[in-house]
C-alpha cells in the first residue's frame, strides 16, 4: 500500500524533483520515501521515525538530519515513536547523477564509498539556515527558476561534503552513490527478530522473491518462512523463562506481528500457551 502525503511541496529541475518537503500521518512501515534511483538528505522538523538497513535500525529525532546513499531500505515508526506524534514532516534534496555532473565532475569510484549506506547527520548552523531558505522557496516556488534551484543545489553539495568529513565536494560525490555491500546471511541475521514479511526481506535484499527463496535455501538449507518461526519461538521460549518479560514485550521483541499471532504460533509449536509454558 502507498502512503500518501497529507501535503507535498517540490522544486524540481528539468523534470526531475531536487527539493521536496513531504508531511503525513506516522506509518509502520514503507519502502525508503524517495523511489528513484538516487542519493538523499532529508532534515527532520516533526516527529521521528527509524530507518531499517541490511545491517542498521537507526532512529532518527527532530532536528537531525539523515544521509542516505541510493540503496534499498525501510522507514518504519515504532509503537513508542506513534505516540509521541501523529504527523512526519521532513525537508528533503534528492542527489541526482546526472543533474549534480552539470555541476562538478566527478566519477563515481568504490574506493570512496564511505563506510555507510544510512548516517545520522547533526545539523550545525550552516545546515539549518540552508533549510530555512529552501523552505521559503517551497513556500514561495513562484520565486525560483531552475538557474537558482541549481545554484541551491551546488551549496547543498558545498556544505554536506564538510559535514560529511570528506576532503572534497567531489570525493563526496565519488562515494555517496556506492552502497557500501553486505552479505545475504548477515542481512538476514542483522532482521532475524523484525516482524519484517518474506516479500519485504526480498526487498530490503535487492531481490525477487523467487530469487530470495531460492538465494536462503542455498545458504540455509531450509525454508525461510519455517527457519525464521524456529528462531523467533526459540528466543521466546527463553525469554519467557524470566518473569520479568511480560508476554506482550516477547511477543515484539521476537517479531511477531501481534500478541494473538505469537499465541497461536507458540501453541502450535509447544502445544501450550507462553503462559502455560511460564508455569511448566
Amino acid at each position: 500500500m502507498i502512503h500518501k502525503p497529507l501535503e507535498i511541496k517540490t522544486l524540481s529541475y528539468k523534470g526531475k524533483v531536487v527539493f521536496e518537503k513531504l508531511t503525513m500521518t506516522t506509518f509502520k512501515r514503507i519502502p525508503k520515501l524517495f523511489k528513484d534511483n538516487e542519493a538523499c538528505f532529508m532534515y527532520i522538523n516533526k516527529g521521528e521515525f527509524s530507518v531499517r538497513t541490511q545491517n542498521e535500525f537507526i532512529s532518527f529525532k527532530k532536528g537531525k538530519g539523515l544521509l542516505a546513499k541510493c540503496f534499498n531500505y525501510f522507514s518504519e515508526t515504532t509503537n513508542a515513536q506513534r505516540e509521541k506524534s501523529e504527523t512526519l514532516e521532513i525537508t528533503g534534496i534528492l542527489l541526482h547523477q546526472d543533474i549534480l555532473r552539470e555541476i562538478f565532475p566527478f566519477n563515481i569510484s568504490p574506493k570512496q564509498n564511505n563506510k555507510y549506506n544510512i548516517k545520522k547527520v547533526e545539523i550545525d548552523a550552516l545546515l539549518f539556515n540552508f533549510k530555512e531558505s529552501i523552505n521559503i522557496l517551497l513556500d514561495n516556488p513562484s520565486l525560483t527558476d531552475e538557474p537558482l534551484i541549481l545554484n541551491k543545489l551546488k551549496e547543498f553539495i558545498l556544505l554536506i561534503s564538510k559535514t560529511d568529513n570528506a576532503p572534497s565536494e567531489l570525493e563526496f560525490l565519488s562515494g555517496i552513490f556506492t552502497p557500501v555491500e553486505y552479505d545475504f546471511k548477515s542481512a538476514i541475521e542483522n532482521n532475524l527478530y523484525s516482524d519484517l514479511s518474506l516479500n519485504e526481506f526480498a526487498r530490503l535484499c535487492n531481490m525477487s522473491l523467487a530469487t530470495f527463496n531460492r538465494k536462503f535455501r542455498e545458504v540455509y538449507m531450509q525454508n525461510p518462512r519455517k527457519y525464521f518461526t524456529e528462531k523467533k519461538i526459540k528466543k521466546a521460549s527463553e525469554m519467557l523463562s524470566s518473569q520479568e518479560n511480560r508476554i506482550a514485550d516477547i511477543a515484539f521483541e521476537c517479531g511477531f506481528e501481534s500478541i494473538s499471532t505469537f499465541n497461536r504460533v507458540f501453541k502450535t509449536h509447544f502445544e501450550k500457551s507462553p503462559s502455560k509454558y511460564r508455569l511448566t
